[in-house]
């Protein structure tokens, strides 16, 4: 066998074990037998320098990209006319039938079938049109105005589900949507330096950025449901359609059902209704086809939309409101983001006065460029977060959203970095110092206690504090000197900044506030290094080669220990007897969990999500992000969503807090 033929056979097994892995939920190797592969790829590839244009090793980016470059759809991507009740629902199918029966009028020797119909989730992320040629994935899209996407071909190479080789050998563009799973956005968040706001931006966010990697870390999926355009005419209707996207391995929805009658898709899209706070994915409704293509086909297209589908939307949590101004805040990593001030409203239950905007490209998107004054609408997402969905109403007249050149608190000129605007100036930007302090004290860093928003801001603005290390001189005189402490108050904070100097290694090396670095990252360095010089002094590629760091975060943490600035405060926080405690929890003999795969999901009612893992961590459990026949246990509190549907789908070993606890020996008072 060459070595041409090897790097093929690589490749080919590679991502058919990708195909099982991330296509069909359903793994056929061990992760040490795939990295046995893969490491095989990775070392002929740079012995020979030939890498395969459908290679897994090209699946991220090694750089970032300068812009998106324009590309025309070989076919137009369609809107989809909208229904919103049972009775426009019935009055699209009045006007299939009637127009189905004038056909077959004229046209009694070849007429037209009785409608089926197919119903499919209609996901809510961003739209991914794929084109392939001669098998192999060529291009990648956004939708844009349906004619003219954007190119994003590297950001879509990172979704693993997303087949770089098909089978069929011809031209054909095929359509999707990019989203992220609702417990992939959980479990980002638990360990982020930047929490996502929800799934849909978080996916459309990832897809736009121009750097590849940023995409791979968000752990993106993607479902198939159309082919836009082929060569040939391969299917008499979807079904067939549908059969083909998985005969060429790419990832279907499980929420696809056919229906003879019209009664009957009402009937599913009110049970969709009802299972969708159980999903583990967005959706915004759900889309209704006709099944056969002979008729799609006579029945056509408006200006805007096909007529052989609709799109039925499910009842929203939206009201309109006024548009009063935009802020723009600054964050810990100077990160300017813009915050829309809105005239109060009640949504849910709940008081709103403010919503995110998430970054310019948000802005224009919406077209809200020139909505300050104008009524917009606006949805409490996923329950929780207030978001500005768009304009109520395209004709009125608002003023210009100012975006900033410069930082609103420092006035340092502002750089962009993908979609998102960055204040530099990270030494001296009052916001960016005070949430790093805030981020030093908080609970899962150094905890503490009573190191409040405010006293971060005061001992900013009175006592000059501007790094970490400063806060271990404080005196009970000078706390006394902020607003609202005496003597009790900075007595116990004294106390608490005292204790907090010998928390555990983990928790101080995430209270360093290293970009990338959250909470999952700051104990895998723990457990790899033995002390903080022997952090400091690793190589990059001793970073890169360890769990769960990529090569993205290993710069970063290589870069932070780098940083001349960085040392100094480093060595300033040990002279003040700053010592992280190595002491690490391991589990001293075998329990029920040693080894095993475990994955935790919805709210403990007896233990906090922390204390929960650290149980785990020290039976020597395996902790996991997602839900796969790989797992072993799956410990489930209250509003358990998808993760639980999907454990008991599998037939996974399921336990209530209560079992968990009498399994590590707690009681339950």
């Amino acid at each position: 066998m060459t070595t041409l033929d090897r790097l093929n056979e690589l490749v080919e097994q590679i991502e058919m074990h990708n195909y099982h892995y991330y296509t069909l939920d359903n793994p056929n190797i061990d992760d040490k037998e795939y990295d046995l592969l893969y490491n095989e790829l990775l070392q002929l590839e740079r012995e020979t320098q030939i890498i395969l244009p459908n290679s897994p090793s090209q699946r991220i980016g090694g750089q970032t990209l300068d812009g998106f470059q324009p590309y025309q759809h070989l076919s137009p991507l369609w809107s989809l006319d909208k229904a919103n009740n049972h009775e426009e629902v019935m009055l699209w199918n009045t006007r299939i039938l009637r127009m189905i029966g004038e056909y077959n009028a004229q046209h009694p020797e070849n007429p037209l079938p009785t409608p089926s119909y197919y119903v499919e989730l209609k996901y809510d992320g961003l739209t991914i049109n794929l084109v392939y040629n001669r098998k192999e994935l060529i291009q990648a899209s956004t939708r844009g105005n349906g004619i003219i996407g954007e190119s994003i071909l590297p950001q879509v190479k990172t979704i693993r589900s997303i087949p770089l080789r098909i089978s069929y050998p011809g031209r054909i563009e095929i359509q999707g949507e990019g989203v992220m799973h609702l417990s992939q956005l959980e479990a980002y968040n638990r360990t982020a330096a930047e929490p996502l706001k929800n799934a849909r931006n978080a996916a459309a966010g990832a897809l736009r950025n121009l750097d590849p990697s940023v995409t791979a870390s968000r752990g993106l999926e993607a479902y198939f449901y159309n082919v836009g355009y082929i060569e040939e005419e391969l299917f008499t209707c979807h079904g067939e359609m549908q059969e083909f996207l998985k005969q060429n391995r790419f990832k279907v929805g499980s929420h696809i059902e056919k229906f003879s009658s019209i009664e009957d898709v009402f009937t599913h899209l009110k049970n969709l209704e009802l299972q969708r706070p159980s999903l583990d994915v967005l959706i915004d409704g759900a889309v209704i086809k006709i099944a056969d293509m002979h008729t799609r086909e006579i029945l056509g297209y408006t200006g805007k939309f096909p007529r052989w589908a609709l799109a039925y939307k499910f009842e929203a949590e939206e009201a309109t409101t006024e548009l009063i101004s935009v802020n723009w805040e600054v964050g810990r990593t100077g990160k300017v983001t813009p915050v829309a001030v809105l005239e109060a409203l009640e949504l849910g239950g709940v008081t709103i006065q403010s919503a995110t905007l998430n970054n310019t490209d948000d802005i224009k998107r919406k077209n809200l460029e020139n909505a300050i004054g104008t009524s917009v609408f606006v949805r409490r997402s996923n329950d929780v977060i207030p978001e500005i969905l768009g304009r109520a109403d395209e004709e009125e007249k608002g003023r210009e959203i100012i975006v900033p050149t410069h930082c609103p608190s420092c006035q340092t000129k502002l750089i962009n970095k993908g979609a998102h605007l960055f204040c530099p100036n990270s030494r001296f930007c009052r916001p960016q110092i005070v949430n790093k302090l805030i981020h030093f004290a908080s609970r899962d860093a150094m905890d503490i206690e009573g190191f409040s928003i405010s006293t971060a801001e005061q001992v900013f603005d009175v006592l000059h504090i501007s790094t970490p290390g400063q806060l271990y001189k404080l005196t009970l005189d000078s706390l006394q000197r902020l607003n609202g402490v005496r003597e009790k108050k900075a007595t116990k904070l004294i106390a608490a900044i005292e204790a907090s100097k010998s928390r555990e290694f983990a928790n101080f090396l995430y209270a360093l506030g290293i970009n990338g670095v959250g909470k999952s990252t700051a104990k895998v360095l723990a457990n790899a290094f033995s002390n903080l010089t022997e952090l400091a002094s690793a190589e990059l590629a001793d970073l890169i080669a360890l769990q769960d760091v990529g090569a993205v975060v290993a710069e970063q943490i290589h870069s932070f220990f780098a940083d001349p600035v960085e040392q100094i405060h480093l060595t300033q926080l040990i002279e003040l007897g700053v010592a992280p405690n190595k002491a690490l929890k391991t589990a001293t003999t075998d329990t029920e969990f040693s080894g095993k795969v475990v994955v935790l999901t919805g709210t403990l009612t007896h233990m906090g999500r922390n204390e929960a893992e650290n149980l785990l961590e020290n039976a020597g459990a395996k902790l996991s992000k997602s839900v796969s026949k790989k797992t072993d246990y799956v410990i489930v509190g209250d509003n358990a969503g998808g993760k639980l549907i999907k454990a008991r789908e599998l037939g996974l070993t399921i336990l209530s807090e209560n079992e968990f606890r009498e399994k590590v020996g707690l009681n339950y008072f």
